[in-house]
Parts: C-alpha cells; sequence; structure tokens
C-alpha cells in the first residue's frame, strides 16, 4: 500500500497546486479515478469546476479530451462520424472526443438531451456504437462533467438514467477569504495549470484501480450498505429510492476512500462519508430531483440505521 500511497499523494499535490479550494472536492474526484468512475461537478459559474478537472487530466500521461456542451452540439460531435473515402471507396470512422482516457464534458446540461445521452453507453459501457458497429474504449476512461445549477437559464436537466450513471456528484462551495485572495494573487489556473506535467501513467491509473478492487469489505458492512438502500426507499420524503446499482457505487466509493486513507479494508466511515455525493443524485424527493434538498434525507437515514462495530 505505500506505493499506491505514494503516487496518490503525488497526484494530489499536483492537482492541490492549481486547484485551490476546497481540498475534500480533490478527494472526491480521486474516489471516482480509483474506482472506474465518473464524476458530476454541479456549482455556481466561478468556483473552479473547470480547473479542477483539468488539473486532473494534465496530472495524467493519458489522452485528453475536452467537449464544451452547447445546445446545438449534435452526437456526432461527441462520438464521431464516418467519412467516406473516394480513393478506397469505403466509410473510414473518425472518432470523437469521447474516445480520449479522460473526457470533461463542460457544462453539461447546456446540451440537449440528444447530445447528453450520446455519452451514456460510453459511461456504462465504456463503448461507442455508431451505424453498428460497437467500438471499444481504452481503459483507463473517465468522465467528468461540469454542470451550473439546474435553476440557471439555458440548462436542460440530465435524465435519471444519465444522472445514475455518475458515481458521484460533488459541489465546491465558495473558497475561504485567504485562498480567494491567493487565486487573485497567483492565478493559479493560468500558470500553474499550463506548466503541470503528468504525474501518473496509465498503467500506475490501472495498478491503483485493481487494487481498490482488492480492498476487503466486510459483511456486516455490506448489510449495513443494504440497510441503508432500504431505508431510503422506505423513507415517506422520497418517491424514488436508491436502486441496487447505488449500493454497489457505494461501495466502490468505500473501497476507493479506504485507498487514499491508506488502508487494505473498508471501515464504517468509508461508507458513511460517501452516501451524500453518491446518493444523493439517485433519490428524488416529493419536491422533485434536487442534490442539495435530498441530502437532508440522506443524513436522517443515516442516523436512522445502526452503524455496525
Amino acid at each position: 500500500m505505500t506505493e499506491s500511497m505514494q503516487a496518490i499523494s503525488k497526484l494530489r499535490q499536483a492537482i492541490s497546486g492549481v486547484y485551490l479550494g476546497n481540498p475534500k472536492a480533490v478527494d472526491q474526484l480521486l474516489v471516482c479515478l480509483l474506482a472506474r468512475g465518473h464524476c458530476l461537478i454541479e456549482d455556481v459559474p466561478g468556483v473552479g469546476k473547470t480547473v479542477l478537472a483539468s488539473a486532473l487530466a494534465r496530472g495524467l500521461n493519458c489522452s485528453f479530451a475536452r467537449i464544451q456542451l452547447t445546445p446545438d452540439l449534435l452526437p456526432s460531435d461527441v462520438l464521431g462520424v464516418s467519412i467516406y473515402r473516394r480513393e478506397s471507396d469505403r466509410f473510414e470512422f473518425k472518432r470523437g472526443p469521447i474516445f480520449a482516457n479522460i473526457v470533461l464534458a463542460d457544462e453539461i446540461n447546456r446540451a440537449t438531451p440528444r447530445a447528453q445521452s450520446a455519452m451514456l453507453e460510453a459511461m456504462s459501457d465504456a463503448a461507442v456504437t455508431v451505424d453498428g458497429v460497437t467500438h471499444k474504449l481504452e481503459p483507463p476512461f473517465m468522465l467528468v462533467a461540469t454542470q451550473n445549477p439546474g435553476e440557471f437559464e439555458g440548462t436542460y436537466n440530465l435524465p435519471e438514467n444519465q444522472l445514475d450513471r455518475f458515481l458521484m456528484r460533488i459541489s465546491l462551495g465558495y473558497p475561504t477569504a485567504e485562498v480567494e485572495a491567493s487565486v487573485i494573487l497567483t492565478r493559479p489556473a493560468r500558470n500553474a495549470l499550463q506548466q503541470l506535467t503528468p504525474v501518473l501513467s496509465a498503467a500506475e491509473i490501472l495498478a491503483l484501480q485493481e487494487r481498490t478492487d482488492a480492498v476487503r469489505i466486510d459483511r456486516a458492512l455490506v448489510d449495513y450498505i443494504v440497510s441503508l438502500a432500504a431505508a431510503t426507499r422506505r423513507d415517506d420524503a422520497l418517491t424514488l429510492g436508491v436502486s441496487p446499482r447505488g449500493s454497489l457505487a457505494l461501495s466502490l466509493a468505500a473501497r476507493a476512500s479506504a485507498v487514499l486513507a491508506g488502508r487494505e479494508y473498508v471501515i464504517p466511515d468509508d461508507i458513511s462519508e460517501n452516501v451524500i455525493p453518491v446518493w444523493a443524485h439517485r433519490v428524488v424527493s416529493t419536491t422533485g430531483q434536487d442534490a442539495r434538498r435530498n441530502a437532508p434525507v440522506l443524513e436522517r437515514v443515516l442516523r436512522a440505521v445502526p452503524t455496525p462495530l
């Protein structure tokens, strides 16, 4: 585990040298990477969503693509398109940006549902089907999407089935006064980001992901996750509780949190600290699907279900 901790520490330091905000958000993004999950970063404009995602991509020696989502974006702009070559009298598939290892989908809820759904197969199956031909995506593959809150103008809410493909939905929040002053003085997004060099290779990332898979989780903790999920399905404040895919996602996030902490086994805190970022966007309350409003309901569920010793 020592080698893994050193590798993770290098990546964490590289990201934190560019993104000066919430350090918890950095760890949550790393949890998604280790667990082979995708991350949705939702917050108001200007708090560093794109900077955080770009810093992760630049810290990895992998292919990177950024898709700026707009209302006129077409699925072919994301997936790729077949082009007819006269010299060979055949169609040749030109790959789109989704074929990169790390994909930044910036302002994903500004795109139409048609363009949003173009990423669904890639997120769930790590594959893309165009003209009846399925193309596998090279591992590691991670999609980091940013979006403004749904009440902002010019946004299209992501459908429930696509939200469910994101391992985590995280929020950055406003920085402290000291951090905000540092951002003004040093402009890390302009200076440090351009100078950031990769600290981890694709092979090292895959090794870390395999180590995450090997983390032990006791049966009592598995039962704890199942009990928490069952409690969301019984709660009167929720019209849609957590699905079995959500339970699996929480166990994956807990394993990744254990790796970040330098452990080879899961403890209850690894589960409880991930409940809100992993589940808040997967449940639907009586007031609608708003992860921020769902958080208090999940906190009540956490208090109600006994924590295993």
